[in-house]
C-alpha cells in the first residue's frame, strides 16, 4: 500500500468517523472552529479598515500638519486635565505665523462650533458650524465644488454673511431646489448659500459632509471666539519639507509663547502620520487580543481532539493489530492516526474561516465598517488549525504505533 494510498484512505477515515458521531464531532471541532473563527473574522475587519484608514489618511494630504491647543485623540483622563489647562491658540498666533514662516506653502485658520440649521420647516441638529480663513478648503483634506463656489477673500475681508454648505446639508435641507443663492439659518444667524461641496463620505461611521463653512470673520462676529481655541492649519511645500516645516511652525510658536529650553510644549502638531501611529497601536491591541483568545480556543480544541483520538485508538485496537500483522510498520500506525488528527482539525478551520467571513460581512453591514478577506489569512487559519491536530495528535498515534499486534488482536 503506498503513501497516497494511505493518506486518502486516512482522510476518508477521519471524514467517516466524523459523520458517524456528529455531536462529538461538533464539540471535539468547537474550541478549532471558535480559534479560526475569531482569527478570521478580526482580521478581515482589520484589513477592511486598513485599506479604509491608507485611503482617508492619503485623501488627508501627505505634506499638511495642524496646530491646536489639543490633540485630537486624548487616550487617558490625566493628560486631557493637563491639556485643558494650556493656553488657547488665538487669531493673533495664526497671523504671526502667516507672516513670519518661510517654509510653508499655505497657513490657514479655522475655529469650529456646532449648532442647528434651518430652512423653511426643514432643520438638522448637530451640524458642524465651521468659521474659516479663505483658502482653508485646500489644505488638509482637499475639497472640491459640486456647485458654486468657495469663500474668497473678499467675503472675509468684508465678514459676509455667506456660507459653503455640505452635501449633507445639501440633502436633507435642499432636497428639490438649487441651494445656490437661498438663505438658510445657522444658530439663529441668517447666510445665503454661495456653495455645496461635493461628498467626501465617512469616516469609522463619522459623515464629514454634515457641515456649514463660513468666514472666519464673519464667525468672529457672532461667536465668543475669546473661549475658543483657534485651528491652524498649515500646508508644506512638498512631503519632503514637511519635517522642516513643523519645526520651524514649532520653533515660532515656542518663541511667541516664552517656552523655556526645559518646558515642554503647550500645543500640539500633528499630522497624517500622527493618526496612523495611534491607528497602529490600536489595531496591534487588538492584534494581541485575537491571538489570546485564539490561542485559548486552539488549546481546548486541541486537547480536545486528542482525547477523542485516544478513544479511536482505544476502539480501533484490533485493526491496529490486524495492520500490524499483516507487515504494517511502526511509521505507517504514526502517520496514518497523525493524518487522521490533522484532517478532523482542518476541517474545523475550514468550518471557522466561512463563518469568520460571514461574521466580518454581517458587522460590516450592520455597522459600516469595512471587511476584506485576506488570502493569506486563509492559509494561515488552516495551517494552523492542522497544526493542531497534527501536534495533539502526536501522543494518541505514537500510543497506537506502540501497541504489540498480538497484545492487539487478543484485545478482540
Amino acid at each position: 500500500m503506498n503513501a497516497n494510498i494511505n493518506f486518502t484512505e486516512s482522510v476518508a477515515i477521519s471524514l467517516r468517523s466524523l459523520r458517524a458521531n456528529k455531536l462529538r464531532s461538533l464539540l471535539t471541532l468547537l474550541g478549532i472552529i471558535i480559534g479560526v473563527t475569531t482569527v478570521i473574522t478580526v482580521v478581515t475587519i482589520i484589513q477592511g479598515l486598513n485599506r479604509y484608514v491608507k485611503y482617508q489618511l492619503f485623501a488627508f494630504g501627505t505634506n499638511s500638519f495642524t496646530v491646536s491647543r489639543t490633540p485630537d485623540i486624548i487616550t487617558n483622563l490625566k493628560d486631557a486635565q493637563e491639556m485643558l489647562k494650556r493656553r488657547r491658540i488665538e487669531y493673533e498666533d495664526y497671523l504671526y505665523l502667516k507672516a513670519v514662516t518661510r517654509i510653508n506653502r499655505m497657513v490657514e485658520a479655522e475655529y469650529g462650533s456646532s449648532g442647528t440649521v434651518k430652512h423653511g420647516a426643514r432643520s438638522l441638529a448637530d451640524i458642524r458650524i465651521k468659521g474659516e480663513t479663505a483658502g482653508n478648503y485646500l489644505t488638509g483634506r482637499t475639497m472640491e465644488a459640486e456647485a458654486g463656489r468657495f469663500l474668497n477673500a473678499d467675503d472675509e475681508a468684508y465678514a459676509r454673511q455667506v456660507c459653503v454648505i455640505g452635501h449633507d446639508v445639501r440633502k436633507e435641507l435642499f432636497p428639490y431646489e438649487n441651494p445656490l443663492g437661498k438663505w438658510l439659518t445657522a444658530n439663529g444667524r441668517r447666510y445665503r448659500v454661495i456653495g455645496v461641496a461635493k461628498g467626501m463620505g465617512k469616516i469609522l461611521g463619522m459623515s464629514l459632509d454634515g457641515f456649514v463653512t463660513i468666514p472666519i470673520t464673519t464667525f468672529q462676529k457672532y461667536y465668543a471666539v475669546n473661549r475658543r481655541s483657534l485651528i491652524i492649519n498649515i500646508l508644506a511645500r512638498d512631503v519632503e519639507s514637511l519635517d522642516a516645516a513643523k519645526e520651524e511652525v514649532r520653533t515660532v510658536m515656542r518663541g511667541r509663547r516664552k517656552l523655556g529650553f526645559s518646558q515642554a510644549d503647550d500645543f500640539t502638531i500633528e499630522d497624517s502620520q500622527t493618526f496612523i501611529d495611534f491607528y497602529n497601536q490600536l489595531t496591534g491591541t487588538l492584534y494581541m487580543a485575537m491571538i489570546a483568545v485564539a490561542a485559548i480556543s486552539m488549546l481546548i480544541g486541541g486537547i480536545v481532539i486528542m482525547n477523542i483520538m485516544l478513544v479511536a485508538v482505544t476502539e480501533r485496537i484490533s485493526e491496529i493489530g490486524l495492520r500490524k500483522a499483516v507487515g504494517a510498520r511502526r511509521r505507517d500506525i504514526l502517520i496514518q492516526f497523525l493524518i487522521e488528527s490533522s484532517s478532523i482539525s482542518a476541517v474545523g478551520g475550514m468550518i471557522g474561516i466561512t463563518l469568520g467571513f460571514i461574521f466580518a460581512k454581517v458587522i460590516s453591514a450592520l455597522t459600516s465598517l469595512p471587511a476584506a478577506l485576506e488570502p493569506w489569512s486563509v492559509v494561515l487559519a488552516l495551517a494552523l488549525s492542522s497544526s493542531v491536530g497534527l501536534f495533539f495528535g502526536i501522543f494518541p498515534a505514537n500510543r497506537a504505533a506502540k501497541l504489540d499486534p498480538v497484545v492487539a488482536l487478543r484485545a478482540e
